[in-house]
């Protein structure tokens, strides 16, 4: 599947006592890459009917950032099956991997919450 890419710069909030990059902040950055590659494939009708929510995070700390680098952060969809979809995400700094997740998601009925098998038209989403 198609890697998502988006590129940030460190801010003074994301720091934390130690200097670099608090682990909740990489947690939000993983998150925050998630919904953009949804909302870069989605559509109103899509998004009308289904949600995702995350069910799951590993997330592997490999080395710090710190204040003012430049962060690329890489997405992919690994696997769609059933109601779940399993997300890899990847933070670099200059091609030196910083951080690395596997999230699994659940898709869920907009209406009633519960959970939804993903439909073609989503899987087509991702595999196109």
């Amino acid at each position: 599947m198609k890697i998502y890419t988006y590129n940030l710069t460190v801010k003074a909030l994301d720091i934390d006592a130690l200097n670099h990059v608090n682990n909740v902040i990489y947690l939000q950055w993983i998150n925050d890459i998630s919904i953009l590659h949804w909302n870069s494939l989605s559509n109103e009708s899509i998004n009308k009917k289904y949600i995702w929510v995350a069910s799951r995070h590993e997330i592997d700390y490999i080395k710090p950032a710190f204040l003012g680098e430049k962060i690329t952060i890489n997405t992919w969809i690994e696997t769609l099956e059933g109601v779940k979809s399993i997300r890899k995400v990847e933070i670099l700094r200059n091609n030196v991997l910083l951080a690395k997740s596997k999230t699994t998601w659940v898709l869920l009925d907009a209406k009633t919450q519960r959970l939804a098998r993903i439909p073609t038209e989503i899987l087509d989403i991702f595999n196109s």
